[in-house]
Parts: C-alpha cells; sequence; structure tokens
C-alpha cells in the first residue's frame, strides 16, 4: 500500500503544481500584485485560467487524499515538495524569469530533505493504524484555535500581511487539513455503510472553516508573491504540521524508532526548512519586489 500511496501523491504532486501556477498567473494579473480583496476574489471565480487551476488543484487533493487512505501522514505529506519543482520551471518560462544559483540550490534543499524524509519514514510508520476518538476530538481542538488565530489576523493585519504571513498561515492550515482528511476518509470507509454519518460534526465544521480559510490564505499570498514561493512554504510547513500531529497525537510511528533514523529525519526537515527561508530570500521575483 505505501507503494500505490506514493504514486499517487506523486500524480496529485503534478497536478498541484500546475494548478497552483494557473490561479497564481490570474490571481496577480488580476490584483497587480495588491492584496486581494473580496470583490477581486468574486471576480476570479469568472476567470477561465483561475477556474482551470482550480480543477486541477481538485484532481491533485482527490489523489492526495486516496494516497492518505493508504498510507500515513508521515510518508504521504513530504511527496508534495515535487510539486515545488513543477511550479518553478513552468512558472519562470511564463513569466520569462532566470532562475539564479541561490534559488537553485534553495529549491534543491527543499526537495532533497523532503525525499530524505519519505524515505526514512516509510521504514518506521505504524500501517493499518487506527485512529481513537481522543485523538480525534485534540485534533479538532487545537484546530480550532489555529482557525481562531489566523482568523483573527486576516481581520485585523489584512493590510499588513507579506507573501510568508500568509504562506505560514495556510501551511499551518492545510497541515491540519490533511489530518482531519485522514481521519474522515478512515470514517468513509468503515463496514457499517453510514459512510459520512460516520463523521462526527465537530469534524466536518473544522475541516469546512480551515479549507475556506486556508484558500483565502494562500489567494492573498499569490497576490503578493511568486507561485513557486507558495508551493515551497506550502510543501514543507503544511507537511511538518501534519507530520507533527500525526506523530505526537496520532502516534503513527513505531514504538522503537533508532536514535539514527530520528535524527536523520530531523536533519532532513531542517534541509528542506531552510530551501524554503533561502528561496524566501533569493527568489528573483522577491528580490525584484524588494528594489
Amino acid at each position: 500500500m505505501p507503494v500505490l500511496a506514493i504514486a499517487l501523491a506523486l500524480l496529485g504532486a503534478v497536478f498541484l503544481a500546475f494548478g497552483a501556477q494557473r490561479q497564481g498567473s490570474a490571481v496577480r494579473a488580476n490584483t497587480g500584485g495588491l492584496t486581494l480583496s473580496s470583490s477581486g476574489f468574486t471576480r476570479l471565480l469568472t476567470n477561465p485560467r483561475w477556474l482551470f487551476g482550480l480543477f486541477l488543484l481538485v484532481v491533485g487533493t482527490a489523489l492526495n487524499v486516496i494516497a492518505l487512505s493508504l498510507a500515513s501522514l508521515t510518508v504521504v505529506q513530504p511527496i508534495g515538495a515535487i510539486a515545488l519543482v513543477i511550479t518553478t520551471i513552468v512558472n519562470s518560462r511564463d513569466q520569462g524569469i532566470r532562475l539564479n544559483r541561490p534559488t537553485v540550490a534553495a529549491i534543491t534543499a527543499c526537495v532533497a530533505g523532503s525525499a530524505l524524509f519519505v524515505t526514512l519514514a516509510v521504514n518506521v510508520t505504524r500501517e493499518n493504524h487506527s485512529i481513537e476518538p481522543a485523538q480525534e476530538l485534540s485534533v479538532v481542538l487545537l484546530l480550532a484555535a489555529a482557525v481562531l488565530l489566523f482568523g483573527s489576523l486576516a481581520v485585523v493585519g489584512r493590510h499588513r500581511l507579506n507573501a510568508v504571513a500568509y504562506i505560514l498561515g495556510a501551511g499551518v492550515l492545510f497541515g491540519f487539513v490533511a489530518v482531519l482528511t485522514k481521519i474522515v476518509a478512515g470514517h468513509l470507509l468503515e463496514a457499517n455503510g453510514r459512510f459520512l454519518l460516520n463523521v462526527p460534526i465537530p469534524t466536518l465544521l473544522a475541516l469546512a472553516a480551515a479549507v475556506a480559510l486556508g484558500v483565502w490564505f494562500v489567494q492573498s499570498a499569490y497576490a503578493t508573491g511568486p507561485p513557486d514561493l507558495v508551493i515551497a512554504g506550502l510543501t514543507v510547513i503544511d507537511p511538518i504540521v501534519g507530520i507533527a500531529v500525526g506523530i505526537v497525537i496520532l502516534e503513527e510511528l513505531q514504538p522503537e524508532v533508532r536514535t539514527v533514523v530520528a535524527l536523520g529525519m530531523g536533519a532532513a526537515a531542517l534541509v528542506a526548512i531552510v530551501g524554503v527561508v533561502a528561496l524566501a530570500r533569493h527568489h528573483p521575483d522577491v528580490v525584484k519586489r524588494q528594489r
């Protein structure tokens, strides 16, 4: 199952990458690089390029949901880093931007760190791991706190938040979305045939709120930064949150993980994070905006 899950996650990453690039270019054309307003978001709903990007994102998300139902968060989540490579290449050609060496090095760090993490995680996660109601409730409560925090920031500091702030918020929210998606998928696959009726209402409400706010943060990030920077942040922050919840709350790791493996996973995550920070500082589009 992990092999099939990895293949589906890789295919999903391709759809997500092209979807993000299409939506990003549509938002930038719509806003001119300014803050996204509610009226601007409404106009996007009639933009063919943005809608095509939405279709690609839906397909990519569906593939990722299936992957999450087949394997642990710790294995599936970091695979999205492949979307960063695709988005960067496609966006650079679309915008006529020549990637500098620091940007290439940053992308390499993101992908290499994520790939190493997945390679190590495959061998130390538990298969067919059931999630207890208390664990699900803990995730819902943590997500409610995150929605309240970032929702308040969106209202109070809407005109002062930059791309990095929006990416951070979206990454945290979608990290929890991935966790709840896996939990909901487990409920839907229960043998009693009740499907959606198996899912607790608080879980559905928390999931819907996180998706709605996360989408707003992503679109706002597109308006203030390049698509590949947005993808870079999401492909690292999102997995880190999802994996942390999976390890700490859902207890996805095997009872005894060798110290060298744990250190390797930590080092791999650090390399990926450094890559995102470097990309945020050295990406040609970001440097151009600062001049």
